[in-house]
């Protein structure tokens, strides 16, 4: 088979480092009062918690390859697509969509590279460690465009073999395009490669209706399908080409960060590659599409990013997403924030906190520039444990400036907070000179 190649191509080994927790987030509360708050984190308790890893990726998988070596059931990755340009986060609320020089922006991620040499580079050696964090009956979905679809596809028959090549799935979307000297470009390649020729595929749980024509000709004569009658009630399996809406269509999903996935083209691959209890990892993660998806659907997540705009976005998201939607079930386990070769820039706050006894209470002249605040009722020093916290609303709403909490003794309390830009905040309130 052909090879790709460029001067620099290479694999070396990537040396592991231990990754540092920095908080354990319970969604809304969830089993915060159950949990030993005691307890050190370690690898071991990869069961326990779901994972949400900020750091290169690069060095992020080396480090989790010595526990999860060949035991992750699904990776998707949607790495930078090699279009050579910068991508800011929207930030305000209740915007007019049709008037983008009125957007409140802030920095979301750039993707720009010196050549093509530079972007392969920085894209075979992680495929390479994704392989081999893959389970034996594992499977990678690769999502990428037409800029480096081409090549990448090289590398995975490189790396998997091209006979692993499951399938080359087409995302079609609607949008507006300046592109007047071509037809516009308006669909996604997502590469699908199993590990081996035993892989998970669960043909009934991505079934679909038939049209509703279709229907119609079934009924109307006993000769159409020239003799092959279908199951109309069962539904259909998915062409290999998938139309679901831009998240800019989709009010209710929309976070600002840029190039954010629709959730249902999530769950789609999720519910198809993937089983309940399964681990589903994301070293891309960006806005955070995967982990909720696939908590919502019952599996173990690792996602991962290397901005902490992405890592905030996705926080937030699991936050809201689990916290009311699941009250009761295990999706609505505990995550650890846990990060690698990366400092938290913690900021002393220059907001006043007041503390009530079972309430904590936010400068109201603060309100406006938060993003997110949350609240450890007995913070250890360590590990921060967020028991309950404040979202912006997606509308022009203000974010709750008073949050309930219920734990006594001598503990003091830590709130952080984040802003419209992405900066962080903390204040520990001493419960003795209360």
């Amino acid at each position: 088979m052909p090879s790709l190649t460029w001067a620099s191509k290479s694999l070396s080994d990537t040396p592991a480092a231990p990754l540092t927790t920095q908080a354990i987030i319970y969604p809304q509360g969830a089993r915060y009062y159950l949990d030993d708050q005691s307890h050190v984190v370690s690898e071991q308790a990869e069961e326990a918690y779901n994972r949400l890893i900020l750091g290169d990726n690069l060095g992020v998988m080396a480090s989790l390859l010595p526990f999860y070596e060949e035991k992750v059931n699904l990776i998707y990755a949607d790495p930078p697509f090699f279009t050579n340009r910068a991508y800011p986060a929207r930030v305000g609320r209740g915007e007019d969509s049709r008037r983008p020089r009125e957007w409140q922006l802030a920095e979301g991620y750039a993707d720009h590279w010196p050549d093509l040499d530079a972007y392969l580079d920085f894209l075979y050696p992680r495929l390479a460690l994704m392989y081999r964090l893959l389970a034996p009956t594992g499977s990678l979905y690769l999502h990428l465009d037409w800029h480096a679809n081409a090549y990448a596809r090289l590398l995975l028959d490189e790396i998997f073999g091209p006979e692993r090549l499951l399938n080359e799935i087409v995302w079609c979307y609607h949008g507006p395009s300046p592109i007047r000297s071509a037809f516009n470009r308006k669909h996604d390649t997502l590469l699908v490669y199993t590990k081996g020729d035993q892989y998970t595929f669960n043909v009934d749980a991505v079934r679909q209706p038939y049209d509703p024509s279709t229907v119609k000709t079934f009924a109307s004569s006993p000769k159409a399908g020239f003799g092959k009658i279908p199951n109309l009630k069962r539904g259909k399996v998915p062409e290999d080409w998938w139309y679901f809406p831009v998240v800019a269509r989709l009010h209710t999903e929309r976070t600002g960060y840029p190039t954010q996935k629709p959730q249902a083209l999530l769950e789609r691959i999720i519910r198809a590659s993937s089983n309940p209890g399964d681990l589903v990892a994301d070293f891309f993660c960006g806005s955070g599409t995967t982990p909720v998806a696939a908590a919502r659907l019952g599996r173990r997540f690792i996602a991962n990013d290397v901005t902490y705009r992405a890592i905030h976005t996705t926080q937030a998201r699991l936050v809201g997403s689990l916290g009311q939607s699941y009250p009761d079930t295990p999706q609505r386990r505990p995550f650890i924030i846990q990060t690698l070769g990366y400092e938290m820039d913690l900021r002393h706050s220059p907001a006043h906190i007041d503390w009530h006894g079972i309430s904590v209470t936010i400068d109201l002249n603060v309100l406006p520039l938060l993003d997110y605040w949350e609240i450890d009722p007995a913070w250890d020093g360590k590990i921060f444990h967020s028991a309950v916290q404040a979202l912006r609303p997606r509308t022009n709403e203000p974010i709750a400036g008073t949050l309930d909490i219920s734990v006594s003794g001598d503990k003091p309390i830590c709130v952080r907070w984040v802003t419209l830009d992405g900066l962080l905040y903390q204040t520990i309130i001493e419960r003795r000179t209360v």
